[in-house]
């Protein structure tokens, strides 16, 4: 039932679960101790490869994978059986990481991009539900208090496992690395533990004709490729599709590259980390204001806005000379960063068919996950013809003035225009 209170918070807790292994994880302990503890003995270059390959492994499965897996649930009403499944394997490969000694990076690899599968396949399906929880009405500001509440919960067992990592004592456990270790397992329950609700109070509406899982296999498979086909009659999606790869890859790079920029600058690790959290904490309120302004705007006036300040993030990041400075673009990036990735995923349901969410959706993580192909690459390659990194991260500044130029070419109403002829037709 669309709008209800009970299955919204639900809904929107299930960024509280994942956002952990988001932060903790990914953005937080996992780079450090695979380099330190699992990678131990290799040199500085194939630590960074390993890891490299980690992240590429477990997101290129998911890209591949996330359209065909969105018309299965579509066609055989599997949604929530969906992210169910990827959460569990997210949640269980996170916690296992505890069992692995020094050394072990193999199964270090594979515990770690088997949990970026789950993490990523499941916010496909997760997404995908937005519009049977939400209406037109109401979609914006439920899309924010997702990532709004995955900010905060996120940050704070962020913050509660820095503590237990700065002072193990506390805590009564023997050191460092164990307090990491524990880090991971508590991630793993929390994850298991917040998607509950959803699960429970998120009602997922049926097809009238919903398939056996063979049957929906099959069917899924077809209509994957026959969708690939109709994007040269869906115009507006597609072209919208083009300009949010451009505009969050710029973001995506300047989330992932952040650490390493402020490495290059000679930051203390210390900066980073409280830089991380400054972001974190910032992002909660911001979402749910930005949503708001969605409102008061216009939502594609509201991206458009949030892309001019990325533009200026890139270039004020040239000029950084102090942890200070990092500081204060952690707080700025934190006003934007709900807020365009949440209307982006609202403005899209706007675009597509209800009932063929998850397929459609596939495609959205899809692209989602194939983001930061460009933006590294771009870095990297001004970062060495000039010598310079901060020429660098000016050089995002295309990403997002071709991204901010191809949104402005997105009609709403024409989109919903093309949607009415290719489900007549289809």
């Amino acid at each position: 039932m669309q709008d209800s209170r009970r299955s919204i918070y639900a809904w929107a807790l299930y960024d509280w679960a994942n956002s952990a292994f988001a932060t903790t994880v990914m953005a937080g302990f996992f780079p450090v101790f695979f380099s330190t503890y699992w990678a131990v003995g290799a040199s500085a270059e194939q630590g960074t490869f390993y890891l490299g390959f980690a992240n590429s492994l477990g997101s290129a499965i998911v890209a591949v994978m996330a359209p065909f897996l969105g018309a299965i649930a579509d066609w055989g009403s599997y949604k929530k059986r969906l992210l169910a499944f990827f959460a569990l394997l997210g949640s269980v490969m996170t916690a296992s990481l505890y069992v692995l000694q020094l050394g072990n990076w193999p199964m270090a690899v594979l515990f770690y991009s088997l949990g970026v599968v789950g993490f990523s396949g499941a916010n496909t399906f997760y997404d995908a539900l937005l519009p049977f929880v939400a209406s037109e009405r109401k979609v914006d500001f439920v899309s924010s208090l997702g990532y709004s509440l995955g900010y905060i919960g996120g940050g704070l067992l962020f913050l509660v496992n820095v503590l237990m990592y700065l002072n193990p004592a506390w805590f009564g456990i023997a050191d460092q690395q164990q307090a990491i270790k524990i880090s991971f397992v508590i991630v793993g329950i929390w994850w298991v533990v917040f998607t509950l609700p959803l699960l429970f109070f998120v009602h997922e509406d049926k097809q009238k004709q919903s398939m056996r899982m063979t049957q929906a296999v099959h069917k899924g498979l077809v209509i994957t490729i026959s969708t690939i086909k109709s994007f040269r009659q869906l115009k507006t999606i597609g072209t919208f599709l083009i300009a949010y790869w451009l505009y969050i890859d710029g973001v995506d790079t300047i989330i992932r590259m952040a650490v390493n920029y402020g490495t290059s600058l000679h930051f203390p690790s210390e900066s980073l980390i409280i830089a991380l959290l400054i972001t974190q904490f910032v992002a909660f309120p911001a979402a749910l204001v930005y949503a708001k302004l969605g409102q008061r705007w216009g939502v594609k006036q509201a991206l458009q806005v949030a892309i001019a300040a990325y533009t200026v993030i890139a270039i004020l990041g040239y000029f950084m000379t102090k942890p200070l400075h990092f500081y204060l673009l952690a707080i700025i990036i934190g006003l934007f960063q709900g807020g365009i990735q949440a209307l982006s995923r609202s403005y899209y349901t706007r675009l597509i068919p209800k009932e063929r969410s998850a397929e459609f959706f596939g495609f959205f993580n899809m692209l989602g996950k194939f983001a930061t192909i460009i933006g590294p690459v771009l870095m990297g390659l001004v970062t060495l013809l000039t010598g310079n990194v901060r020429n660098g991260i000016v050089s995002l500044v295309l990403l997002f003035a071709l991204g901010f130029l191809l949104l402005r070419k997105v009609d709403e109403n024409q989109g919903q225009r093309e949607v009415g002829a290719f489900l007549q037709e289809s």
